[in-house]
């Protein structure tokens, strides 16, 4: 993936056709060639094509057929120069032969990509892979990301990562899984897997503006899934909680600095996406078969009914993140519970539920992020400082860092103002809330 990298960026047109496309092209070439290796290094080879080709002669108009066309061909000379492939490559003579050229109008957006990418995703959730292995590998060949991305996602080393991948994909190969959708009576067993791989998927392109295009994808394959299993609420759920979240992402920043929900101009929100996030919330209530992504999904949806901040109904969400936790007992929902907390019991009660996790957390910035807030309202501003300056140090997005440069900003100027206070001290807001 270094080559790729180091060739793509280059160019910001074919950075932006990498994140858009790299999903499609690899469940394509998985689907003609059956290999997951093979079509993974003849679609980093063809980005390596393109960031020449592109920067002379311009993007083409059909940009994925261009890669998907290219990986295509460099994978069958490839299959050609070896024994296993003279004998794989009269299975995919077809191919060859049908073939027309670079930018061939045979893979156009209706075209089979989009089929392609639920069955990638459902070969790679087979229940012979570990959970975190299913996760992990999705990412990587559908959202394009690289081994260091995936392994931020999980909150683990990007050694430790890599050899997860190389484990998956070699457990693929061995115990010969089918690259398709499942049958309708295997389609539960896969279903947890597969809805997690999409809404983590969706998760990457949140504080990204240049991945936005892998937000929309992450909806588009919940709408697949919904009408693939009807029956299923959390298929259903997963959909509502990502429209809900997505009717946020454009108040979520200003001058690319994060913008926290009770600051948001909600005049900016899409009402249109959450009145279909909330139809869909209602609907799964009325089935009451509560699972983790529709519990998530009803709490988004009560972020979205309040007219302002204040006005937020924080005992029905905390009440929700007590029974999420009930099902779902992960430290992440653990510190969005805290940060709840925060509101209804106070600062206090919500800084000790935050140390009863931070051990577990203690390499997720947001974390000590909230820490930094809580620590903030509660007057304790150098505590505040040092758990500031920790979740900048681990941020990843831009957005995320200026965000939390700012908050240590706020800090000093606090200072500042207590020094020259005449009662000594300036204490926390009026509302007991963080400036």
């Amino acid at each position: 993936m270094t080559r790729v990298v180091a060739a793509h960026r280059e160019t910001t047109g074919v950075e932006r056709v990498f994140r858009e496309v790299y999903g499609q092209a690899m469940a394509t070439l998985v689907r003609v060639f059956g290999d997951i290796t093979l079509a993974e290094d003849a679609v980093q080879e063809a980005f390596v094509v393109a960031s020449d080709r592109w920067r002379r002669e311009g993007i083409p108009a059909n940009p994925a057929g261009w890669i998907v066309t290219t990986a295509r061909n460099r994978a069958i000379d490839d299959l050609r120069r070896s024994a296993r492939g003279r004998e794989l490559h009269e299975q995919f003579g077809a191919v060859a032969s049908t073939h027309q050229g670079p930018g061939a109008d045979d893979w156009g957006e209706d075209g089979p990509v989009r089929d392609d990418q639920l069955r990638l995703i459902f070969t790679c959730c087979h229940p012979a892979l570990r959970t975190e292995h299913q996760v992990a590998l999705t990412l990587r060949l559908l959202g394009g990301l690289s081994v260091d991305e995936v392994a931020r996602s999980f909150l683990v080393s990007e050694s430790t990562m890599a050899k997860r991948l190389v484990r998956a994909k070699y457990k693929i190969k061995a115990a010969k899984i089918p690259y398709r959708v499942p049958a309708e009576a295997d389609l539960p067993e896969r279903l947890r897997s597969v809805l997690s791989v999409v809404y983590l998927i969706y998760n990457t392109g949140v504080d990204d503006p240049e991945r936005a295009s892998l937000r929309s994808e992450a909806i588009r394959l919940a709408r697949a899934l919904v009408e693939l299993m009807p029956d299923e609420p959390e298929a259903a759920g997963l959909l509502a909680l990502m429209l809900l979240s997505e009717s946020r992402v454009s108040a979520r920043t200003a001058e690319s600095a994060l913008v926290l929900l009770r600051d948001q101009d909600r005049t900016k929100w899409d009402h249109t996406m959450i009145e279909e996030g909330q139809a869909i919330v209602r609907a799964c209530i009325r089935r009451d078969q509560p699972g983790p992504f529709q519990l998530q999904a009803a709490i988004q949806a009560v972020h979205c009914d309040a007219d302002s901040f204040k006005a937020t109904d924080w005992p029905q969400i905390v009440a929700l993140y007590d029974h999420l936790f009930s099902v779902m007992p992960t430290p992440v929902i653990a510190l969005n519970r805290a940060i709840a907390i925060g509101e209804t019991e106070g600062p206090g009660a919500a800084l000790t539920a935050l140390d009863a996790i931070a051990p577990d957390l203690d390499n997720y910035h947001l974390m000590h992020a909230a820490r930094g807030t809580t620590l903030h309202r509660l007057g304790q501003r150098d505590a505040a400082k040092t758990a500031y300056e920790r979740a900048v140090h681990l941020a990843v997005t831009e957005a995320d860092r200026r965000f939390l440069a700012q908050q240590i900003e706020d800090l000093a100027e606090d200072e500042a103002l207590m020094q020259h206070s005449p009662s000594g001290s300036t204490g926390p807001s009026n509302d007991g809330k963080p400036r």
